[in-house]
């Protein structure tokens, strides 16, 4: 029996010492920084505002001269199934075409190696309902209004807005054959309105997980292909909608957007 017991003991501690020399990776208390790049593109080429021409399923030709999406909420999870919340506060983020620099996200999260990266595209409803104090940054309603990404009139950000020219689209009040997609609705304040709040879930193992260590920054390069905001579940076309807003049509559209993110790779 006591051969038996010594035996028993051996074999745990092995087993002890196997597990204890290949821990599994989690969220540790030192933080840094993760980069998170979105870089926008449309089908196969890259996005170009103003100059590049493009063909959508419905055959239609257009330009983009503008495109501003809402990033937040942002949560990474280890290879492990730890998931760390990124605080609000620093969670909040308008990616923009024009402006290169807001393409790059930085958030800081603990040393770890993370395999899952969720977001909201959006502004989720509590914070769109809370005191003006609390929306600072790339949230204060100024600039929201100064960056035309958000409603005075309904008190709400526009999560997702492009804007371009096509023939289809009906000539505007200024001349311009412009169309417009500007989607917002966080649900309703005092009633239910519409809802495009959406998260994505991003899987990096194909790409290659991020490997978040101080003294280096981890970047997830994100593809976001604007095609598929018309060429999603519902084929989208210029004639038939060539402006959305606060509307039924909306939901649509933002359905179809949610499948523009792609992992493309990460850089360790």
């Amino acid at each position: 029996m006591k051969r038996i017991l010594t035996l028993i003991g051996i074999a745990t501690f092995i087993m002890a010492c196997s597990k204890e020399s290949n821990p599994a990776p989690a969220p540790t208390g030192e933080k840094a920084t993760l980069s998170i790049q979105f870089d926008n593109i449309i089908g196969s080429k890259n996005l170009q505002l103003n100059t590049g021409n493009y063909t959508n399923a419905a055959g239609e030709q257009f330009s983009i001269s503008k495109l501003q999406y809402y990033i937040s909420n942002i949560r990474v999870k280890t290879t492990a199934g730890v998931e760390f919340v990124v605080p609000q506060d620093s969670s909040y983020f308008l990616v923009n075409e024009a402006e290169p620099a807001s393409q790059f996200l930085k958030v800081r999260v603990p040393e770890g190696d993370y395999a899952t990266l969720t977001f909201v595209l959006g502004v989720d409803s509590l914070r769109s309902t809370m005191d003006i104090s609390k929306r600072t940054g790339a949230l204060d309603p100024s600039s929201g209004m100064d960056a035309g990404m958000y409603w005075g009139w309904n008190s709400g950000y526009i999560f997702f807005k492009m804007e371009g020219l096509s023939a289809a689209a009906p000539v505007d009040p200024s001349g311009q054959n412009k169309f417009r997609y500007h989607i917002g609705g966080f649900g309703g304040y005092s009633a239910p309105t519409l809802n495009n709040i959406k998260t994505i879930v991003i899987d990096l193992t194909a790409g290659g997980i991020a490997r978040v260590r101080k003294g280096r920054e981890a970047n997830i390069h994100i593809m976001t292909d604007v095609m598929k905001l018309f060429n999603g579940g519902t084929m989208v076309s210029i004639a038939a909608h060539p402006t959305v807003m606060f509307s039924d049509y909306s939901v649509l559209i933002a359905n179809n957007y949610t499948s523009m993110f792609t992992h493309d790779h990460t850089e360790n």
